[in-house]
């Protein structure tokens, strides 16, 4: 396309940002319908001016325009073709006087990775499941439908949640191809949940799902613009859920702010008998945590080891440093301990857990499936290598496929390294010797460029002592380094979400840093 044609969208909820498909980005006008949050979009609801049917309308055009058409983000592999109908349900349950709680009617985006009981497949991105519906909902899945959300389709990930190689591009799938990041679509979304990331950037849903088993929910949201909660292991039930690994996989939201971010993480939260470390599960009323002032008296630790890995988004989170001062925050320059002494245990833990893991899913989910566990998986890649391996190996597959079971003393220590080091002797050490209630450090460096011949450039994250040690990690926009989004993380102990919730919310008010992006074929160099 020529570098000054341009493709403009207009919605009934307000006009969409113009786009440019190559070359310079399009200024973004006021916020609409579209970008609007919970709350926003409950009131006019309320007020009879919006119902369920004509927001889930209005995103469906804007998936298809900008989505599938436009700057093609690939953001969104599957369309739920009940949507609509479920709209209109939640409006005659509306009308009847009926309404379930904050979501009701509101359009939701889950990861291809957690089950649906519905017309929509559920393959975690690759071909071996393309076409494969699960019997029934995951939790997450049921949990969002009683509470009226409308799940209106599948968000593209890296293919098997990134566990596939270690030299893939994030955001690649076989099935659903390359998801762009909206903010510069040559830049890498980070993975695994890079379509979630992407279609909340581009505002192509209310609310979105992402999952993570380190990183993959607070990478994405970082790099691009969002909120991300990466909760404590067992708020939020495992069950129907394409796994890696049992002791660090969760669920979590990712939004455009906080309180959308809050909502959806109380309607996802729950007890469910087929996951038991959801039995000791400590959920809080995180709306009530939503207020402007929480972050006086807070006492926040910065771990200075964990910056130094780009100088850029140092200064940008130098300055986030400065507003939690500001707000009341006491700030502790501090180190977290021991974060080198699990690296090589956590790729052990999984790369055990990820094949009997795999195999349980496929047996009570998917049981009519092509394949039934990891080697089946190996060898249709093998097969389908020019759709499959088109540009990176299977190495991750084959080595978990080659361990032994959990039983083996190799994982057991492993796993129990893993947890000494990221918990009684990583983050619950430094935070009570520092008597903090939060630590604070850059989520990450700004967007990479998609490079399929060397893999992704992470160039740091903050993620893993939380994701090892099964701790909450909440993170918010903090700044652009030359137009490019990069997030502040706030992380505690276990059960500690109302808190983390209530500090990122206050900066996020002293800040409101988020812009929506105008889907710039380039960063600004």
């Amino acid at each position: 396309m020529d570098r000054r044609d341009f493709v403009r969208f207009g919605m009934a909820g307000g006009a969409v940002a113009g786009v440019a498909c190559s070359g310079a980005a399009v200024a973004a006008p006021a916020i609409n319908i579209l970008e609007a949050g919970v709350l926003e979009q409950q009131a006019l609801m309320r007020a009879g001016k919006l119902s369920s049917h004509s927001l889930v309308t209005q995103y469906l055009a804007r998936i298809k325009a900008i989505d599938k058409a436009g700057p093609r983000l690939n953001a969104v592999i599957e369309l739920n073709p009940d949507a609509l109908g479920i709209a209109a349900r939640m409006d005659g349950e509306r009308q009847a006087g009926k309404v379930r709680g904050p979501l009701h009617g509101i359009p939701v985006l889950l990861k291809d990775n957690i089950a649906t009981g519905d017309k929509m497949a559920t393959t975690a991105g690759s071909l071996a499941l393309d076409g494969v519906r699960a019997v029934r909902d995951s939790h997450v899945a049921a949990q969002l439908r009683a509470a009226g959300a409308v799940i209106i389709g599948k968000t593209n990930l890296s293919e098997w949640a990134n566990m596939r190689s270690s030299h893939s591009t994030s955001g690649w799938s076989a099935r659903g191809g390359q998801t762009k990041n909206p903010y510069a679509l040559d830049r890498n979304t980070s993975g695994s949940s890079s379509g979630s990331g992407a279609a909340m950037a581009a505002s192509l849903a209310t609310l979105a799902v992402g999952t993570e088993t380190d990183g993959s929910i607070v990478s994405p949201s970082s790099t691009c613009g969002l909120v991300g909660i990466k909760p404590t292991l067992g708020l939020v039930s495992r069950s129907g859920i394409i796994p890696i690994a049992h002791s660090q996989d969760t669920a979590g939201p990712m939004t455009r702010t906080v309180a959308d971010a809050a909502l959806l993480l109380a309607a996802m939260a729950g007890v469910d008998e087929r996951d038991a470390a959801t039995k000791g599960g400590k959920a809080s009323d995180y709306q009530a945590a939503l207020v402007a002032d929480g972050l006086k008296g807070m006492r926040l630790g910065v771990a200075r080891n964990f910056f130094g890995r780009n100088k850029e988004a140092d200064a940008v989170i130098e300055k986030s440093l400065a507003v939690l001062k500001a707000q009341g925050a006491t700030l502790v320059d501090v180190t977290v301990p021991n974060t080198n002494k699990y690296d090589d245990s956590e790729m052990e833990v999984l790369l055990y857990e990820f094949k009997p893991g795999l195999a349980a899913y496929l047996k009570e989910y998917a049981p009519h499936a092509p394949v039934k566990d990891m080697a089946d998986v190996i060898a249709f890649n093998l097969k389908r290598r020019d759709k499959e391996m088109p540009y990176f190996e299977q190495e991750h597959l084959v080595a978990s496929n080659a361990k032994a079971g959990l039983d083996s003393k190799e994982y057991r220590d492993a796993l129990a390294n893993s947890l000494r080091y990221s918990r009684e002797e990583g983050i619950d050490k430094v935070i009570a010797e520092h008597k903090l209630d939060a630590l604070v450090a850059p989520t990450g460096g700004p967007a990479w460029l998609t490079d399929y011949i060397n893999g992704d450039h992470y160039g740091g994250s903050f993620s893993s002592p939380a994701a090892v040690a099964g701790y909450p990690h909440v993170t918010v926009p903090a700044g652009y380094v030359r137009g490019l989004p990069v997030g502040l993380s706030f992380v505690a102990g276990a059960w500690t979400e109302a808190a983390l919730i209530r500090m990122a919310y206050a900066y996020e008010q002293a800040t409101l840093h988020r812009k929506a992006p105008r889907f710039a074929a380039k960063a600004s160099l």
